[in-house]
């Protein structure tokens, strides 16, 4: 059996979702994805990767698809969500692209600088016959010969500008570098800015050709070209140093793309918010507190700062333990129900519980 998605759904998520991006809907988004639904399929023989890039690259691409297609038939789509996968190569793999090792671990990929160099030394381009680009091109046609646009396929994690470069001139090397070398990190700034849109605008050339719309690892549909970009770095660096080095390609990146988010990550990079939120061509935040901080549900202050400059917010609910009521504390703390986006994933088991929190915001399951 086909993944349970009908072509009205399809025009129900577009519908609603340029609403709200639109500042029309006057209700949250809410994606809802229950795990645990009967497929009505055979199982795939193969094991499930959150890592795309652990398959093997013997295994053909056709069944790595099949098995993505296998956790889509076993999931129910409720409220705003849509059946989607992203090829999820690493975050940052765009670096692997431009020489970077990748190391496979456990529960992630690392990419590594190829050799000790100063930054004068580097040069940033794109090999088109590195073997990982090779294999996401080739994951990313046979989901689009399989699915025929019944699935939105996302646009794999880039990585953000000078988060690229710090592979590059890892550990102190790039701090190091934005004050004895700052022409040159602008150089290779600009150098990455380019690859990225090269390697954005190929694979979108063979994404497009059924998608429905434009993703990536955030689910967050989007008509016309969308993308979380982000600059984890930032944690690491002051107001100047970030004006610098990341505003001037963050806006001319964001200014490219109809709907463009960014993914703030620490709490230490809280100090360039009101920096971002200048950007007019920046639509939202995904904020991201990180490790041992209090979960999103705890940050008043950073969310009516977000809402109160007319941007918009996506969550998921793992970023608050899994609780499903996460919703209703942001709305309350902010008074601004149409701003957020919310990706809940939870048990077959709670769908009652779904059923409930959506028929509150008058959300047809």
């Amino acid at each position: 059996m086909p993944i349970d998605f009908s072509a009205d759904r399809w025009e129900r998520v577009q519908r609603q979702t340029e609403l709200w991006w639109q500042n029309k809907l006057n209700r949250p988004l809410i994606q809802v994805r229950l795990r645990g639904k009967d497929p009505r399929r055979p199982a795939s023989p193969l094991p499930f990767h959150e890592f795309t890039a652990f398959y093997d690259f013997a295994i053909p691409a056709e069944q790595v698809i099949d098995r993505i297609d296998y956790e889509l038939c076993c999931t129910e789509f409720l409220g705003d969500a849509f059946p989607h996968f992203w090829p999820n190569f690493g975050a940052g793999v765009l670096g692997a692209f431009m020489g970077a090792r990748p190391e496979l671990r456990e529960e992630t990929v690392w990419f590594h600088a190829p050799a000790e160099q100063k930054p004068a030394e580097i040069e940033l381009k794109v090999n088109w016959q590195h073997p990982w680009l090779q294999r996401l091109v080739d994951l990313i046609e046979a989901g689009v010969a399989r699915w025929q646009g019944q699935v939105q396929i996302g646009m794999t994690d880039l990585g953000g500008n000078l988060d690229l470069v710090s592979t590059f001139l890892p550990g102190e090397k790039l701090l190091l570098a934005l004050f004895d070398d700052p022409e040159e990190v602008e150089r290779l700034t600009w150098q990455a800015h380019q690859a990225w849109w090269q390697v954005f605008g190929l694979l979108n050339n063979r994404l497009q050709k059924t998608n429905p719309g434009y993703s990536c690892w955030t689910p967050l549909f989007s008509q016309t070209p969308y993308y979380m970009l982000q600059c984890d770095f930032s944690y690491m660096i002051g107001p100047d140093a970030f004006h610098r080095f990341i505003i001037p390609e963050l806006r001319q990146s964001a200014e490219k793309l109809d709907h463009a988010f960014y993914h703030l990550d620490g709490v230490n990079a809280k100090i360039h918010l009101d920096d971002l939120l200048a950007i007019e061509a920046i639509r939202g935040i995904q904020w991201v507190p990180g490790d041992a901080a209090p979960d999103i549900g705890c940050w008043p202050e950073i969310y009516r700062r977000i809402t109160a400059k007319g941007k918009q917010v996506q969550f998921f609910n793992t970023q608050a333990s899994g609780r499903l009521d996460t919703i209703d504390r942001l709305i309350e703390q902010t008074g601004c129900p149409g701003a957020f986006a919310a990706v809940l994933d939870a048990d077959i088991s709670q769908r009652d519980e779904i059923i409930e929190l959506l028929n509150k915001y008058e959300i047809e399951p």
